[in-house]
């Protein structure tokens, strides 16, 4: 026996290739070594830019003799958990139900068909050998206890995945108009964001809001969008050098991050400060736009796709590549400008992190600008001579498809056609590479894709960037393939006994202890809420023979879970948006124009709501445009709610009325 994973597709799979801990990945084979050594499954899941993650490794996978024991009395299994999401759902689940709460490493114990009897997550040395120890004697000594307690977990789990609640009102405006105000009662209105440290970026939160807005002209809501977004912008959650936001804020008031930067986190994050952009013009919204969007290329771009993080911890140290002291600030740029620097960026004698160290943070955009521009690119050339993070260089088909929609959405904010393109560049290698035989693959990793097969999520963040870029140069590659993507969610994923039900997996994937299906948002939009939004945009850019079937399915899945929405709004940000955009018909503006450098078109890409669906080209060009003329020789916008369109309009201040948004 040895340790299997060098040969992997995961970095953090490869992290521990090096362990004396005879880890393999999980499989089928794995499972059956359990069975007939007889000894319990040891599963060990996590992610390459995970800081608990590289302690335990640290302090127990690479000694020894905790590799002794485990090698003797379990099969050692690595998952890593951004490459096969459906086995973290299931045994996350378990881990919540014992212990509740959750996170990353996880640690559980197994029977050999992949029953869970016992769960947690990071464990000290002793403590872990402790747990080992007691683990082995209940096995051995006691299986009836085992049994017993994995057939109560299962049970218990396959109960929780039973179905949604029924009996939910109906999705229109009274159900959005609540929900958004059960939100706003929970804000934090003096740092903004909802709820408490540990303090996550709401996104899908932040989108619902701006597009409640548009909707119902409501300043509150507005306001609570400014109010987190700046206080993300100007935190320590917001990287002042380089852009890019961490994972999450240790503190209430984002201060100080879990250092980790995300790919999706960043996608979303970007939609989101795009949008805030577009409609308002918030000079600061406008900024962390750019700024955003150049982390994604400059950090994260490979071979024209995005990897997928850069880790909290270099040289082994949490943070270290991002903190400061006033000293280091005067090292680098004088005695001056370093004075000035820590003043600008809240460096304090005592510091806001460990031994003394600050993180960054900009209260206000400091009155000297070239300063500012002068004193940045030093303090970044300083830190790039520093350890730097390592990267998972994996690339993950749903956040690639996240990032896809951020980036078009924030090109026609910005005006920036580099970042439409990179959109572009990105849609085409992932289709080249992850588009398998008509089905997607999850992940690849150095242009070579995985064996993993992808999960719901990923044919619905890819479908709506797919719909995205399609809605730009109306090239029908994208819509083709987006129409393959959902019809094969609609074949594999949906639940054939109940409708607007979805699995995360599909009908002919592995078979795991049960069949994964979470409808509530984590740290990315649940797939069904993701799918939803890519068959509701997808209706109105598709011919008749699909345009009523895909119209049904986002409907139904609303309906499904609609109780959700009326319940517990912050866990269904993502649907929530969705459901904004369904209550307005979806909107549609379609602009029958001889170039695509018409001014009305831009208007209409420059004033349409978030969830609104805009075409331009000649008459006939695409479904919205069948029958659309232009009037008089001139362009013409067409503002359509559902099957209803206005007349026709020439003017962006006749459009912006004609949509219900003010300019």
């Amino acid at each position: 026996m040895a340790n299997r994973l060098a040969e992997s597709t995961s970095p953090y799979l490869r992290q521990h290739a090096d362990n004396p801990v005879h880890w393999q990945e999980w499989t089928p084979q794995a499972l059956a070594e359990a069975a007939e050594r007889d000894v319990p499954i040891l599963l060990s899941v996590g992610y390459a830019a995970c800081h608990w993650c590289h302690v335990m490794a640290h302090g127990s996978f690479e000694d020894a003799h905790v590799a002794e024991v485990l090698n003797d009395g379990f099969v050692c299994v690595k998952v890593d958990r951004e490459e096969r999401p459906d086995i973290d759902a299931i045994y996350m689940n378990a881990t919540i139900a014992l212990t509740g709460r959750g996170g990353w490493p996880m640690t559980c114990f197994l029977t050999p068909d992949g029953r869970p009897f016992y769960c947690g997550t990071y464990y000290p040395r002793d403590t872990f050998l402790n747990l080992l120890s007691a683990i082995t004697d209940t096995w051995r000594n006691r299986r009836d206890e085992v049994e017993d307690a994995s057939d109560r977990i299962a049970e218990e789990l396959r109960s929780m995945a039973a179905g949604l609640p029924g009996n939910g009102p109906p999705v229109d405006a009274m159900l959005c108009d609540g929900a958004v105000a059960a939100v706003l009662r929970d804000e934090d209105t003096e740092h903004g964001g909802f709820g408490g440290a540990p303090k996550f970026p709401p996104s899908a939160m932040m989108e619902t809001l701006l597009r409640h807005y548009e909707r119902t002209a409501a300043r509150p809501v507005l306001d609570a969008v400014a109010r987190v977004g700046a206080a993300m912008a100007r935190g320590g959650i917001y990287d002042q050098l380089a852009g890019g936001f961490a994972r999450y804020s240790v503190d209430n008031a984002w201060v100080v991050p879990h250092f980790e930067k995300m790919l999706y986190d960043n996608a979303l994050l970007l939609r989101a400060y795009a949008h805030w952009a577009r409609r308002t013009g918030d000079p600061l919204a406008v900024r962390v736009t750019s700024e955003t969007a150049r982390f994604l290329l400059d950090e994260l771009s490979e071979g024209g796709m995005f990897v997928s993080s850069l880790d909290a911890d270099a040289d082994g140290r949490e943070g270290s590549t991002y903190v400061w002291t006033a000293e280091q600030l005067t090292d680098v740029l004088g005695d001056d400008d370093g004075r000035w620097a820590a003043d600008a960026f809240g460096v304090t004698p005592s510091g806001t992190f460990e031994s003394g160290t600050s993180v960054l943070q900009l209260r206000a955009d400091p009155a000297d600008l070239q300063r500012f521009g002068s004193v940045r690119k030093r303090l970044l050339a300083a830190r790039r001579s520093r350890p730097q993070p390592g990267r998972d260089d994996k690339v993950v088909t749903a956040w690639n498809g996240l990032a896809i929609t951020a980036l078009t959405e924030a090109g026609v904010a910005l005006g920036d056609q580099g970042l439409i393109s990179a959109a572009q560049d990105c849609a085409a290698a992932l289709i080249g590479l992850h588009l398998v035989d008509g089905r997607l693959r999850r992940a690849s990793l150095g242009g070579q894709v995985g064996d993993s097969a992808a999960i719901l999520e990923d044919y619905g963040a890819l479908a709506t960037g797919l719909l995205s870029i399609y809605q730009l140069d109306g090239d029908q590659r994208w819509r083709d393939t987006a129409v393959g993507l959902l019809d094969t969610a609609l074949a594999r994923f949906a639940d054939p006994t109940q409708a607007g039900r979805w699995f995360d997996t599909a009908d002919d994937a592995e078979a795991l202890v049960l069949r994964p299906g979470d409808p509530l948002d984590g740290a990315t939009p649940s797939g069904a809420a993701l799918i939803t939004e890519a068959l509701l945009t997808a209706a109105h850019l598709v011919g008749a023979d699909r345009s009523e079937r895909y119209r049904q399915a986002a409907a139904d899945a609303l309906a499904a879970h609609s109780a959700l929405l009326g319940r517990a709004p912050r866990s269904v940000g993502h649907w929530l948006a969705v459901a904004e955009a369904y209550i307005r018909g979806p909107l549609q503006v379609a602009v029958a124009c001889q170039s695509p450098d018409s001014a009305l078109l831009a208007d209409a890409r420059r004033l349409a709501p978030g969830g609104a669906i805009v075409v331009g080209g000649a008459p006939g060009s695409s479904e919205l445009l069948i029958g659309r003329e232009r009037v008089d020789g001139a362009d013409a916008a067409y503002v359509c709610r559902g099957p209803v369109c206005d007349l026709p309009v020439g003017s962006a201040e006749q459009l912006a009325a004609a949509l219900g948004v003010r300019i």
